[in-house]
């Protein structure tokens, strides 16, 4: 059984009278340890796409499976509390924009699941293991003003990491970044994924980045070409 199976996910906004068909029966599986690139222009639907896979929206119609377990089917989900604990066990997420609490240091930001996940304060041994392995050790204590963008965008990771999830969704990781600090950045991806076996689906414009993906789904008006 495929690690993520989709099945005619389709997602339709409302606008006043007018009906936003942002994802029109797409199917695909994805196998554990696989890197997903997600590629298209602008409004294509890539960010409906991870948002519905990594729980964060619901699909108005069709199937997602997440690791056996059934998330959507026939309009029918979890309840709130489920999909809760899903993303918290699952899925850890990175966004273009970093979303870093700019009073908070760069350790304090790592560790901010921990307030909606009590267990994770006590995890001081996973903290240092991030922060060596994405070269943030000296770094701990620096405010996100006191960073370059390639060293917020890999507190933006750590952040994501500091659960130990199974999936690692990153929307358009390097989109801030200029070209040195985005090699960086893939460069990173490829190492989590080969050396800690991490899932990653990964939405870029980046055809550089695109490339370390394993398999690719391309998708225009909403569907998968």
């Amino acid at each position: 059984m495929p690690f993520i199976a989709a099945k005619n996910l389709t997602k339709i906004y409302t606008r006043g009278a007018e009906k936003i068909h942002a994802l029109q029966q797409a199917s695909f599986a994805i196998e554990r340890g696989e890197i997903i690139a997600v590629t298209g222009a602008s409004g294509s639907g890539k960010t409906t796409l991870v948002n519905v896979l990594g729980c964060l929206d619901n699909p108005t119609s069709g199937s997602l499976t997440v690791d056996g377990k059934i998330i959507f089917r026939d309009k029918l989900k979890l309840s709130e509390t489920d999909l809760t604990k899903i993303r918290r066990s699952i899925f850890g997420y990175v966004f273009q924009k970093f979303f870093l609490l700019p009073t908070l240091t760069v350790k304090e930001n790592i560790l901010l699941p921990a307030v909606f996940q009590p267990g994770l304060r006590a995890n001081a041994a996973r903290l240092t293991e991030i922060l060596q392995m994405l070269g943030l050790d000296k770094r701990a204590n620096h405010l996100p003003g006191q960073l370059s963008g390639g060293e917020m965008q890999r507190t933006a990771i750590a952040r994501a990491l500091i659960n130990n999830p199974s999936v690692l969704i990153a929307d358009e990781p390097t989109g801030n970044l200029d070209s040195r600090r985005s090699a960086e950045i893939k460069n990173l991806l490829l190492e989590l994924n080969q050396k800690q076996k991490l899932t990653i689906i990964l939405v870029t414009h980046n055809p550089e980045l695109a490339k370390i993906g394993s398999q690719t789904l391309e998708l225009k008006d909403g569907i998968i070409q």
